[in-house]
């Protein structure tokens, strides 16, 4: 651990020889590796290649926030510098590079890294380094376990949680449905799997008639959807990404198959997933939210929205409002810039873990109104509700009031 100590305090403590080992104790308190008296150093990896790339404005939006909070002054008096380095969405490649951020770059903190894999890489790691892992993207429950691993703190709402949903929605609006699920062969998909079951109960093993995993690298998932169909099922469930759920999509329209589909919401892109297909072939598709869609003409006089707007207008210029990838990768900055507010001069990794997991009540701009976030030290799920939502044949509708989870 590198601690900063200016020419500035070296000057005040030979004023006075008896005070100089409690001001020398409380310099090496006030800061740890990667602050200085400017500036606070994080690290970050994002999917700016590879078989995700199509996500890469989750990474630029983070970038470019920080960006702003700059043009602003900082926070505190200190500039951010965000390191952002891409991981091709490939576990040994976020290992390299966020080694490169810790050992090389000196980083005070990972903060908002995207993806269930590449983070579950580094997740040892950082916790035996003492370097927080800060509000990350991915909902996978492993992540919240903060008796082993306390230096790892997740933001994204939990995967088991969005499965509960979509199983308790289907035994109230379809109970004899007889379900095909595609899901991704990782955490990710395993956990929503898991949530879907939970919420269907004693029903699930009748229910469910076809299971099917694929790989992150599987070029199609073709064979995949025609054995869920060949299987019987009349509701067709999708818990992977944006580019095997636009494949899904395409595959149930080019066929002679009508069933209920529901996709994740990591997936519920409209210019990702839906526009690729057509988006006649979408309408009635359900998913979840808890964020804000700024291209939504319901949300067109919010406030947090409209902020955006002028965020990417002079921040991410070539932005697309459909694509919806920057939309959480804006809402983790946010809740980084707030943690490290209140962490003011006292800019240990200590204290900056003590902020993070003690939010209370927490609204960030592009979260829907009425979703706040809390956490405690012993438990880092800090969603606490979520929206069903529908696909009308131009936009995701919201299905009813907000669900508790």
């Amino acid at each position: 651990m590198t601690f900063k100590f200016t020419r500035r305090r070296a000057l005040a403590l030979t004023g006075s020889a008896i005070a100089a080992p409690f001001l020398w104790r409380q310099a090496r308190a006030a800061y740890d590796e990667g602050v200085t008296d400017t500036e606070i150093k994080l690290g970050t990896t994002a999917a700016y290649s590879g078989p995700v790339s199509a996500i890469a404005s989750y990474g630029e939006a983070q970038v470019a926030y920080f960006k702003m909070i700059n043009d602003r002054g900082g926070i505190n008096g200190r500039k951010i510098n965000l390191i952002s380095l891409d991981n091709a969405f490939s576990p040994p490649k976020t290992i390299e590079q966020t080694r490169r951020l810790v050992e090389s770059d000196g980083v005070f903190a990972i903060a908002g890294a995207l993806g269930t894999p590449t983070n579950a890489a580094v997740q040892k790691y950082l916790n035996s380094k003492k370097v927080p892992n800060l509000f990350f993207t991915s909902g996978s429950e492993r992540f919240n376990d903060p008796a082993n691993f306390p230096w790892i703190v997740p933001l994204y709402p939990s995967y088991v949680a969005q499965g509960m949903i979509y199983g308790r929605f289907l035994l109230e609006n379809k109970p004899d449905a007889k379900i095909g699920v595609l899901f991704e062969n990782d955490d990710l998909g395993r956990d929503y799997l898991r949530g879907l079951k939970q919420g269907l109960g004693s029903k699930a093993q009748t229910m469910i008639v076809a299971e099917k995993s694929h790989e992150v690298t599987d070029p199609t998932i073709d064979s995949a959807v025609i054995s869920i169909q060949a299987a019987g099922a009349d509701t067709f469930i999708q818990f992977t990404n944006q580019r095997y759920a636009a494949q899904g999509i395409r595959r149930v329209a080019v066929s002679n198959w009508k069933p209920l589909q529901i996709i994740a919401s990591n997936a519920a892109s409209i210019a990702q997933t839906l526009v690729p297909v057509g988006l006649e072939n979408c309408k009635g598709i359900y998913s979840a939210r808890w964020e804000k869609a700024p291209s939504d003409a319901a949300f067109a006089n919010d406030p947090g929205v409209e902020d955006f707007k002028k965020f990417v207008g002079e921040y991410m210029p070539k932005y697309n409002l459909e694509d919806l990838n920057a939309v959480p990768g804006y809402n983790c900055a946010c809740a980084i810039a707030e943690v490290l507010k209140r962490c003011g001069n006292e800019l240990t990794r200590e204290n900056l873990l003590k902020q993070a997991t003690s939010l209370k009540d927490l609204s960030l701009p592009l979260l829907l109104n009425g979703i706040k976030l809390s956490n405690s030290s012993t438990d880092y799920a800090a969603f606490h509700a979520m929206e069903l939502i529908q696909f009308d044949g131009e936009k995701f509708v919201g299905q009813g009031d907000v669900i508790q989870i």
